[in-house]
């Protein structure tokens, strides 16, 4: 019997060191989740290990199978470019297949839900809520997109409304949606940005949300995203047993929403 392949988590990297924290310990709820799995890290920018020195180093040890999954929410840039790069020039005795990207995902709603009633909200707030959904930002127009139909979808689970924002390349800022919503009438606001881990977005999120009534934490560890990783880790070893589209040594699992 074949062992199952390698999990190979690639994260973002910030030099913000809670950045690193927070996607460790994301990842050592995954393992908790899946006893036996073998799971690794690599980081495409600022921490270590780097995403081509964990390659590397499962090649040497005589590793074959790795799917490769972006802790990423949206498929922008780093999803379509830099981690297929990535891959592209890893040892060639690896078969790597690249898995989906986190989101869209029922299972995100449910975490950002929970991460605002820990903020001190409850389901009986939601009526009279309007929320701002915050992301990083993105210049890629399907990433743009991806945003607005979540935050469509999420105001249709019971808030009051919900409005996107971004923290970088889009707008509007978290704070321009925080003041339409306060404009409109909203008796309470709150932001619940849409990111993984701390850093230099994140905390440009939090500034913005100065003016709102609630400001939940990042994702992180939340245990619905630890799931999520395992859903998308296993619907990509299901598309390695059916046959999926291979791009060069690196076949790409389609976007599942």
């Amino acid at each position: 019997m074949n062992p199952r392949p390698v999990l190979f988590v690639v994260a973002h990297g910030s030099r913000d060191p809670r950045h690193a924290a927070t996607v460790h310990a994301l990842v050592r709820r995954v393992r908790a989740l899946r006893p036996g799995l073998r799971v690794e890290t690599g980081f495409l920018d600022f921490n270590s290990p780097s995403a081509p020195e964990v390659l590397e180093s499962l090649d040497a040890e005589g590793v074959r199978d790795v799917i490769a999954l972006p802790l990423l929410l949206t498929r922008a840039f780093h999803a379509k470019s830099d981690v297929p790069a990535v891959l592209r020039a890893a040892p060639s005795r690896l078969r790597i297949r690249q898995a989906a990207v986190l989101g869209p995902s029922p299972l995100l709603l449910t975490a950002l839900d929970q991460r605002l009633y820990e903020a001190g909200l409850t389901p009986a707030d939601k009526s009279s809520t309007g929320v701002v959904l915050a992301s990083a930002g993105s210049t890629d127009p399907e990433a743009i997109a991806v945003i607005a139909e979540i935050a469509r979808e999420w105001r249709h689970t019971g808030w009051c409304a919900v409005r996107p924002a971004f923290a970088s390349a889009s707008l509007p800022r978290t704070e321009d949606a925080v003041r339409e919503l306060r404009d409109l009438g909203v008796r309470r606001v709150a932001v619940a940005p849409y990111v993984i881990a701390p850093g230099f977005l994140p905390d440009r999120i939090a500034r913005g949300a100065a003016e709102a009534d609630v400001t939940a934490q990042v994702l992180g560890p939340a245990p619905e995203v630890a799931r999520l990783l395992v859903q998308r880790y296993d619907e990509a070893c299901a598309e390695t047993c059916t046959g999926a589209r291979a791009v060069g040594r690196v076949a790409r699992v389609p976007v599942l929403a």
